[in-house]
């Protein structure tokens, strides 16, 4: 336990930091960036990161520190922001990158940083979770309470700008990469071959739920490749699938009907990559459309085990799936949009910027 004037001065280094402005960097520059990486290009980068990590994390970390409604105070939420002075004093705490070894071991710390973070979203989950019980449910929210929704948009957006400058800086030390991998970024990913790992992993949550699972096909060109980056990809589709595959299950559980097919098409546009997910799942009533991309309405009402290290799966209970990934698409510039037909089904479209030509700073 840090004694009182360790923590004052730490919680005013972080004010400090988080009052800096951050620097954007682009696809286009990291993917210039790291198709080369060498013992220069990496020291540079690190030395970047060790100015550039402890701005965006002091400013999460002040940011949970002003939450409406008590938020801020809830067990859950401070349990994350512990994390994020920790991850900041770290950072803070590595002498200058100098040299090789200085940049090794610099990665090697923050590698575990994004470890330590593995669960901020199920966690900050839990902490909301905690306010809606506080609150008395959705129906005693008081005025105001999107105001929560903003914030953690806001949070997740950065969170994932971290996470991605973090795990493109650890990606590059691979020494065997494939073919064409800058990093986190594959520059000829087969949005089908993801389609169908990720239908894969959906179908084998929902076996293990149900029983059994409905069919997915899935219907493209599967020579089309274009650049993205595969975890982000694969995390979006699981999650629509996952929706997609819970709601046909259970529509046709008791019917003595077949259970239809989940379909997936692949779309190559002039300026879009288009994944449409279908299903005949019953769909959603038009009241609660504007609902499906809050934080604040889940139905989940036994939060699943913290400990579990899938982000994926741990998303799942929240419903907080379809929120997380339109900010997946929308950090490179893409868009997800769900439209239904109450007593049929639903269908996603998952719109992807090509990558590779924005200069555009990434949040």
């Amino acid at each position: 336990m840090a004694s009182e004037p360790v923590a004052r001065a730490v919680a005013e280094e972080v004010a400090r930091w988080g009052a800096m402005r951050q620097t954007g960097v682009s696809l286009r520059y990291m993917m210039e960036f790291g198709a080369r990486p060498t013992e220069r290009t990496l020291l540079l980068a690190a030395q970047f990161l060790h100015k550039e990590l402890p701005i965006r994390i002091a400013r999460r970390a002040l940011d949970l520190e002003s939450l409406p409604f008590g938020l801020s105070s809830k067990p859950a939420i401070l349990k994350v922001r512990d994390w994020y002075v920790d991850s900041f004093r770290d950072i803070r705490s590595f002498p200058e990158v100098r040299n090789q070894e200085d940049e090794l071991a610099f990665t090697q710390m923050i590698k575990m940083i994004r470890v330590r973070h593995t669960n901020v979203v199920p966690t900050i989950a839990l902490g909301v979770q905690q306010l809606k019980k506080d609150l008395g449910g959705p129906k005693a929210f008081p005025p105001g309470i999107d105001e929560i929704h903003q914030f953690l948009d806001r949070f997740y957006m950065s969170r994932i700008g971290i996470r991605m400058l973090i795990g493109q800086h650890v990606a590059l030390h691979d020494p065997d990469p494939e073919p064409g991998v800058i990093g986190l970024i594959n520059t000829k990913m087969s949005p089908m071959a993801v389609a169908r790992i990720a239908s894969e992993d959906a179908r084998a949550i929902c076996m293990r739920e149900y029983g059994s699972a409905p069919d997915v096909d899935i219907y493209g060109d599967p020579d089309f490749t274009f650049p993205y980056v595969t975890p982000h990809l694969h995390l979006m589709i699981f999650e629509l699938v996952k929706n997609s595959l819970r709601a046909v299950q259970e529509r046709y559980m008791n019917s003595d009907k077949l259970a239809p097919p989940v379909r997936i098409i692949v779309a190559d546009g002039a300026e879009d990559v288009t994944i449409k997910i279908s299903d005949e799942g019953g769909g959603i009533p038009r009241s609660g459309l504007s609902r499906i991309f809050t934080y604040l309405y889940s139905t989940a009402e036994n939060p699943p085990d913290l400990d579990e290290h899938n982000e994926g799966v741990t998303m799942a209970g929240y419903g907080y799936g379809i929120p997380i990934s339109r900010l997946y698409a929308r950090y490179f510039g893409g868009d997800l949009q769900i439209i239904s037909m109450e007593g049929y089904g639903t269908d996603a479209y998952l719109h992807l910027s090509r990558l590779g030509d924005s200069e555009e700073p990434l949040p």
